[in-house]
């Protein structure tokens, strides 16, 4: 009788092969997946060529096994960890600025609600780069281009809001709450400029 694999391990390749698109497991004679050391390694160097190296690393490591040696495997899973950290920031945004005493202090207020709108507009820049980088279609270079310049500006953007967020803080007396959310948002905006860094080198490398 042949023994079924664990229910668990099933669960986890299949949810693996939806959030990260990779391919099956290679049958006989096909080319033999590189090792977890080898994909740690390139991820190590590539994050080198990011701002934040150490952060890019620790970030990413722990989805080797999906990254393996694959660029657009690193982009999209840098795009992902961007957006997971812009939306809860976003929300914690959203939190602080609904408990903002609008009478006592009417600009962090003010600054606080654009900075939550700023965000709000960084999280679907980033999620449209996602799911470009999600819908990748094997073509030629022109189309190659179009669809990673797409991601390219949207990143940009997205990293732009993020930094109008802070600037908005400038004319703000220093407080608990500004120190407060700078930090935070200083945080997210290393996540995304790693991410951006990851792509800008994806593109050129040009068509895998």
């Amino acid at each position: 009788m042949t023994t079924q694999p664990p229910r668990f391990l099933f669960l986890s390749l299949c949810l693996a092969t939806v959030l990260f698109g990779l391919r099956p497991i290679p049958a006989v004679g096909d080319a033999v997946p590189v090792t977890t050391t080898n994909a740690t390694d390139f991820i190590r160097n590539s994050c080198g060529t990011t701002l934040y190296p150490d952060l890019c690393y620790t970030s990413l490591s722990r989805y080797a096994n999906a990254i393996q040696q694959n660029p657009a495997q690193l982009a999209k899973v840098a795009i992902g960890v961007s957006l997971a950290k812009a939306r809860r920031i976003a929300s914690y945004v959203s939190n602080v600025s609904r408990h903002a005493d609008y009478g006592a202090d009417p600009l962090t207020a003010s600054v606080l609600q654009d900075c939550f709108t700023n965000f709000g507009d960084a999280v679907d820049e980033i999620h449209d780069s996602l799911q470009q980088m999600r819908q990748m279609v094997a073509a030629g270079a022109e189309s190659f281009r179009f669809q990673m310049g797409n991601v390219q500006t949207w990143m940009s953007a997205a990293l732009t809001d993020e930094e109008t967020c802070t600037d908005g803080f400038e004319g703000v007396k220093d407080g608990p709450v500004k120190t407060d959310m700078c930090d935070r948002v200083a945080k997210v905006k290393k996540f995304t400029s790693n991410a951006l860094a990851l792509v800008n080198s994806y593109v050129a490398k040009g068509i895998p």
